[in-house]
């Protein structure tokens, strides 16, 4: 690690997809965190389509160890005039500090029209939406490029980072054409050098580490920074001090 940079993970799972093997054990991802080395991990539960349900998990999973862990509250359009008032909930009753968005589960893409009430509370409350990005028709980062530029004053993460090419450039483009847009690094793993795109492309400022634990080990995801070709300057921005400034964590 460097000297005593702090780490944090942008992009963790609560809950399990029935057909991967997930710890849904906030005991064992410690485990796994502490053997990566990383301080605290952001969470959220994409698997209930109410929202309700996995936020109030999300909500418990973060309660048993409020020093490590971060939540994120999810919705989606599909649940039409409950999404707002499920977003006020999480934030001021749960306690959750962002929000995460799982377009592939709608149909709709990311710059359409029933994703703006999500962006306008983001934007009211100065808030970082974190998207799954890809190169689906609904997914990718030119889309919520457009929403960046529509809501300047909420933070939009490409979670992958776009996930491969060429959705990875389209997600560098938009950070340099929005100042409000970052990217993630979970998934990146493709090829060699991608790290060192992403900050070369969008700027040590911009990227953020995210593992996707418990899906991926977060020792290989963070190893990717650590080996990268960066400053150290950089790599303390990347792997926790960009996410630290973004959730305003003391």
């Amino acid at each position: 690690m460097i000297g005593d940079a702090l780490v944090i993970d942008f992009h963790g799972h609560v809950g399990n997809w029935e057909s991967l093997a997930m710890l849904d054990d906030p005991s064992r991802m410690l485990h796994a965190m502490d053997a990566a080395g990383v301080d605290r991990a952001c969470v959220f539960n994409i698997f209930h389509p109410d929202g309700r349900r996995g936020n109030d998990a999300t909500a418990a999973f973060v309660a048993r160890h409020a020093d490590r862990f971060i939540g994120f509250a999810y919705v989606s359009p599909m649940m039409s005039d409950r999404m707002v008032p499920e977003l006020e909930r999480a934030m001021d009753d749960l306690g959750l500090r962002a929000i995460k968005i799982y377009p592939p589960y709608t149909t709709y893409p990311l710059d359409h029209e029933a994703w703006h009430p999500v962006f306008s509370f983001a934007q009211e409350r100065g808030l970082v939406v974190i998207s799954h990005t890809d190169g689906g028709y609904v997914s990718q980062p030119a889309r919520l490029g457009v929403a960046a530029g529509h809501f300047p004053g909420a933070f939009f993460v490409a979670g992958h980072a776009g996930n491969i090419e060429p959705c990875r450039i389209q997600s560098i483009e938009m950070a340099r054409t929005h100042d409000n847009f970052y990217l993630e690094t979970c998934s990146t793993y493709r090829q060699p050098g991608v790290i060192e795109q992403l900050v070369q492309g969008a700027g040590a400022d911009r990227v953020l580490f995210g593992s996707d634990q418990p899906l991926m080990d977060p020792r290989t995801q963070l190893g990717k920074i650590i080996t990268a070709d960066l400053s150290d300057d950089d790599k303390r921005k990347v792997i926790g001090g960009n996410a630290k400034r973004l959730l305003g964590l003391d």
